[in-house]
């Protein structure tokens, strides 16, 4: 299960981080590619120890956090550094799946349950580089406005197609969630949808336990 959230930043933080990383240095992103992916990986990312990278990381992991279909959806437990990526004219990320173990922001190892891309350029302001996802039944291809963020399970194969005009700025990290397996944080999040159209009566209090019970069946704490 996939999900595009849409307006997890809003039109001012836009503004600002795009601002920002038109002044922080960036190096070839092949640095922080695994061993497959490094081969058809073709884009830049921003030095990730800059303090005003920091700031910005920190920024959009508060507004995930803060985001209700988002928190719902993911479970989020742990998090792996983020990292801003740019993509110019003949940039791409070729067919690839994301490492299923990584470095937290503590410097632990992380199972990496969900990934994210949170888009920051207007899809008006560059051509191609669209997040494309590939399985044997289904092509799905996301291009969705600033400011909106795909969520997906880390292990499908996906691409970003090659950018031919403009330039492409997104986030991207990488999450443990506290439920491992995603049917059962799907059905989590069925229930929380359910319950958000209750309001204090039994069958609220009813559905709070039944949540309750299964995260505490679930959770890995």
């Amino acid at each position: 299960m996939m999900m595009v959230l849409d307006d997890v930043l809003s039109p001012v933080e836009i503004g600002r981080i795009c601002e920002s990383l038109a002044h922080v240095p960036f190096r070839d992103g092949k640095i922080t590619a695994g061993a497959a992916a490094r081969s058809v990986k073709s884009n830049e990312q921003a030095e990730g120890g800059n303090p005003e990278v920091v700031a910005l990381a920190r920024m959009v992991r508060m507004a995930l956090q803060r985001h209700p279909i988002f928190y719902a959806y993911a479970r989020p437990f742990r998090w792996s550094h983020l990292m801003f990526s740019r993509y110019v004219s003949g940039h791409r990320y070729g067919p690839h799946t994301d490492d299923a173990s990584m470095i937290d922001e503590h410097g632990w190892p992380l199972r990496t349950d969900l990934s994210f891309t949170l888009f920051l350029s207007s899809p008006e302001d560059y051509e191609g580089g669209a997040l494309r996802f590939v399985d044997d039944t289904n092509d799905r291809s996301f291009r969705p406005a600033a400011g909106s963020a795909v969520v997906y399970p880390t292990g499908v194969l996906h691409e970003v197609t090659p950018v031919t005009r403009g330039v492409r700025l997104a986030c991207v990290g990488w999450i443990q969630s506290l439920i491992r397996r995603g049917d059962q944080r799907e059905v989590l999040f069925d229930l929380a949808h359910v319950r958000s159209g209750l309001s204090g009566d039994a069958a609220q209090l009813r559905l709070d336990k039944a949540i309750g019970n299964l995260l505490r069946m679930w959770s890995e704490t």
